[in-house]
């Protein structure tokens, strides 16, 4: 009898606090939504638009996300990140794999004046 009592008791509680609990997952569900939602648009924007006819700095330094004056060896490190990304074996363009090339060898200073294989 006592058992029952007891089990008879405890329902209402453990209903009262799976309630309580869903409240509170919902309403952190929904500020974090709101504050996602209100965050600036510009966090990571990409450069919008195609390559120009002749690689500058500027645009090798936008293709392997560096500044124009990066050192050698971080440089070597970006074009790495991004060729892995973008390898033809990997499935990815092998304009796209050409441009990163070009880009890494106009900011390393050994640019050919032929550009771009395509």
């Amino acid at each position: 009898m006592f058992l029952l009592n007891v089990m008879v008791l405890e329902t209402p509680f453990m209903t009262g606090l799976t309630v309580a609990a869903a409240a509170y997952a919902s309403r952190y569900g929904i500020l974090a939504w709101q504050a996602f939602k209100a965050r600036p648009p510009t966090l990571r924007r990409f450069y919008e638009g195609g390559f120009q006819a002749t690689m500058n700095k500027r645009e090798a330094a936008r293709i392997l996300g560096v500044r124009a004056h990066t050192p050698t060896d971080k440089i070597k490190a970006a074009h790495r990140r991004v060729m892995v990304a973008n390898h033809p074996d990997a499935g990815g363009s092998h304009y796209l794999a050409s441009k990163i090339n070009e880009a890494k060898d106009m900011l390393l200073g050994k640019s050919k004046s032929g550009g771009s294989a395509f």
